[in-house]
């Protein structure tokens, strides 16, 4: 159970996350808009980083604004737009998480050289087809979780001190099978994609490395260079999202199936998501990564009492293709 303290404390860290969330995905938009200035496209990974730079911005608004409901509105008088709030939060936590899985499913195409057969033929055809793919993801999001107005409790009677307004509370047999509906293909389904893109993309990875390191008669170790970073890239966001996972089931249960008042923690568990995988997606790419450090130590240049803070650049700038 939250304490209003506890509530207020989960407000703060989520205002703290949102911001640094927002920046870290503004500048994957900067970057991605300026690269599209240049060459008039974008290629299909920067296509599905914009939607995920998105979806996460407008999720870390609209917690914000959930979370700043719930801490000061403590009588549920406009309980209605609360469970409005987490309608949308809800919707566009399931688009980031497909997004993601099929970025990661989009890279481990891209990586792994397998025998054509009918898979890999299914394969090719979804990767040609990234903005259907898309917005199928943004579509289904919000169609899935329109349902949640049914199962969402818009005033939680049990304490209005401890209580969260638009809690997610089924009181039927139908509530209970939507609400683990929605945690089988928001949580699970996109865990497994990622889960066997991953270990695809590292299978290959070694055997591919095996195999470069006796044709080189271990005169030196082998070297992948950028695409090294994206397979690290690719691999820590599967290892982020398996650990929220595992903790936004367990919160969400608490909820649902426990009746306890921990929505807030769910909230802000979703918002530590959405930062951590942030910056990945902007250490995954070098080019981005470089510019990002070399702004970071030409503003600290500007406070010379803040000069012990700057971070090492590397000399060498590896240039990433589609």
């Amino acid at each position: 159970m939250l304490s209003s303290v506890g509530k207020l404390v989960a407000w703060l860290l989520t205002g703290f996350l949102a911001i640094l969330t927002i920046f870290f995905n503004m500048y994957l938009l900067l970057v991605t808009h300026r690269s599209y200035r240049k060459k008039h496209k974008l290629n299909p990974a920067d296509f599905i980083i914009t939607a995920i730079a998105l979806a996460s911005i407008s999720q870390q608004v609209l917690t914000y604004l959930w979370q700043t409901i719930d801490v000061i509105d403590t009588v549920c008088r406009i309980s209605l737009m609360a469970a409005i709030l987490l309608v949308l939060i809800f919707s566009l936590k399931l688009i980031i998480f497909w997004s993601t899985a099929f970025l990661t499913f989009y890279y481990g195409t891209k990586l792994v050289m397998e025998p054509v057969h009918c898979y890999t033929r299914i394969q090719e055809a979804i990767v040609k087809h990234v903005h259907t793919v898309l917005a199928l993801i943004f579509v289904s999001g919000f169609a899935n979780c329109v349902p949640l107005l049914s199962v969402l409790t818009y005033y939680n009677g049990t304490s209005t001190e401890f209580g969260d307004c638009g809690s997610i509370m089924p009181t039927d047999t139908t509530g209970l099978a939507y609400f683990f509906y929605y945690v089988i293909i928001s949580d699970i389904i996109p865990g497994i994609v990622m889960v066997k893109c991953s270990i695809s993309i590292s299978y290959h990875l070694a055997k591919h490395l095996l195999e470069m390191k006796a044709s080189s008669n271990g005169a030196h170790g082998p070297k992948l260079g950028t695409q090294m970073r994206v397979i690290k890239m690719t691999l820590s966001l599967v290892v982020v999202y398996i650990c929220f996972v595992a903790v936004d089931i367990y919160t969400q249960m608490t909820v649902v199936l426990m009746r306890q008042n921990t929505l807030a923690l769910t909230i802000l568990f979703a918002s530590v998501y959405t930062t951590v995988s942030a910056f990945v997606l902007v250490y995954g790419k070098k080019s981005y990564w470089k510019e990002l450090i070399a702004s970071y130590n030409l503003f600290l240049e500007e406070y010379p009492c803040f000069s012990s803070m700057k971070v090492e650049e590397f000399d060498t700038l590896i240039h990433e293709g589609s």
